[in-house]
């Protein structure tokens, strides 16, 4: 979207549920991940973080016994001790991201979804663990039995004002449980299908990055197109579908909505779907 667009027609709407503290250091993943991918520095091996990143400190950490399991790189972490000096001076998480933007050379607004505390929790068979937790130091071997969401506040005036000014709102190929739905949560009323746009993050059976299909069958929900389409149903009015779903179209259709059907991989960055999605609403 971003090399199809203005940079001041684009603004991208980050989860901070995944958020939590380390060293004393708010630790931003989805927002720093849109950041460093904006910006062209993402480590796409890694799937997180700076791209050649090395971890100096995080080795010193460990040699005087502090727990490591959160990797976090020299790089990385000069971001959040930029952040934390940012809203140690009064900046909200909004102001402080779009610092961040301008300091990286990223002109496209990055808004997080409210500037209050934001927590995923999973409950497991061995208890209630964090986001992080349950993703990066158990790498989800425990029996998932529910998710929820602890948000302390509402989202805010430059999100609403990005939803409300939007010609369209596309709701990316995402996990829809977990990096979805908490910010469906603060601003689902707000959309207007007629203008919402959803990808499926399925593809061919199967979620491209993450763990989308198994926390979807571990909630009792069949991990398909139309599930997810149904997920959906009240918030957006077109669905991208991958061309080698298109046997859903029909039934998807049969929800009410409009379905787009191309190749929804993202080989060249995603250019050729943004194309599509734009020349279709």
């Amino acid at each position: 979207m971003q090399r199809l667009v203005s940079a001041s027609d684009l603004t991208v709407v980050a989860n901070t549920a995944d958020d939590d503290e380390f060293w004393g250091l708010l630790v931003c993943p989805d927002i720093d991940a849109v950041l460093y991918r904006l910006a062209g520095v993402f480590n796409d091996e890694a799937g997180y973080g700076v791209r050649d990143d090395t971890f100096e400190v995080l080795e010193a950490l460990a040699r005087i016994g502090k727990d490591t399991w959160f990797r976090i790189g020299d790089r990385d972490l000069a971001t959040h001790l930029a952040r934390h000096d940012l809203m140690r001076s009064g900046s909200t998480l909004t102001a402080a991201t779009l610092e961040l933007c301008a300091r990286f050379g990223v002109a496209t607004r990055i808004l997080p979804m409210t500037d209050g505390q934001a927590r995923t929790r999973f409950n497991t068979d061995i208890g209630e663990l964090s986001f992080q937790e349950y993703f990066v130091r158990e790498r989800l071997k425990p029996a998932l039995r529910g998710i929820r969401f602890t948000i302390d506040a509402p989202t805010t005036d430059h999100v609403r004002d990005a939803i409300a000014a939007a010609d369209r709102v596309v709701i990316g190929p995402s996990n829809p449980l977990i990096s979805i739905d908490p910010i469906l949560d603060l601003i689902g009323a707000q959309l207007e299908p007629d203008r919402t746009v959803a990808v499926t993050p399925i593809v061919g059976g199967v979620s491209l990055k993450g763990p989308t299909v198994e926390m979807m069958r571990a909630m009792g929900l069949d991990p398909s197109p139309f599930e997810v389409a149904r997920h959906y149903h009240a918030r957006a009015g077109t669905f991208v579908l991958d061309e080698r779903d298109r046997d859903s179209a029909s039934a998807i259709e049969q929800l009410g909505y409009r379905v787009l059907v191309c190749d929804t991989v993202m080989k060249d960055g995603g250019e050729t779907l943004a194309r599509a999605i734009l020349g279709h609403v």
